[in-house]
């Protein structure tokens, strides 16, 4: 895999994004793919993961291949505010949306709840950093939390899993965020763009039609950028 050949698109997106920044926001971090990827080309990394499990292995990760001190990890859930909130689920579609994916509401633990900002606070100021962001539904009440790490200059480039309809509670179709998580960054000076190889322009009149079910837009990563 030394040329990327063989690499998913998603993941020749990521590497050809941090190869422009100087940091790596991995929210929603995982067992730490991304984040070893980003260590690897020798970018370091602040680490978000609740989940006890996920954390174990992306510690791991990150001390085996000896880079402890280039990656910061914060093991809390990132929301609008300081909270302690109810988890469903855990390994890759852990959520803090209850009946996400059907998992059951059995299936539960607590996770302290820290704003984007309060994790950041100035750690961006004058650096070029990607927040990548994968936090299965819970992205516009992240958002909340996020108004001056949106602003931060340079402003950051975000890459962020945003469901339309895929994995919504019973009885919900549409995601009910799913506009007002595109206009956060509109209003903001931003401009998206699907985060695969044709990278299409998505303007709100898009996000309109998919909200009617007029247009299918063949991925739920997007990528948001100050042009």
């Amino acid at each position: 895999m030394a040329d990327g050949s063989f690499e998913p698109d998603e993941t020749k997106v990521v590497r050809r994004l941090l190869a422009d920044v100087d940091v790596l926001v991995n929210i929603g971090a995982n067992i730490g793919y991304y984040c070893c990827h980003a260590l690897s080309m020798g970018k370091p990394v602040i680490a978000v993961e609740p989940n006890t499990r996920n954390l174990h292995y992306l510690l791991k990760n990150i001390r085996n291949n000896g880079w402890s001190k280039q990656a910061e990890v914060i093991p809390v859930a990132i929301g609008s505010g300081t909270d302690i909130l109810q988890m469903w689920g855990g390994g890759t579609g852990a959520s803090l949306v209850k009946g996400w994916a059907a998992i059951p509401e059995s299936y539960v633990t607590q996770v302290p709840i820290l704003s984007l900002d309060r994790v950041l606070g100035d750690t961006l100021r004058g650096k070029k950093a990607l927040i990548l962001v994968d936090i299965e539904g819970a992205e516009f009440m992240m958002l909340q939390g996020a108004k001056q790490s949106l602003m931060n200059e340079p402003r950051p480039i975000w890459m962020m899993e945003i469901s339309s309809t895929e994995h919504q509670p019973a009885g919900t179709v549409m995601n009910p965020h799913f506009v007002k998580t595109f206009e956060f960054f509109y209003e903001r000076g931003y401009y998206a763009v699907t985060a695969d190889e044709v990278a299409m322009n998505i303007t709100p009149a898009i996000v309109k039609k998919v909200v009617a079910g007029a247009q299918s837009l063949g991925t739920h990563n997007f990528i948001f950028y100050e042009p």
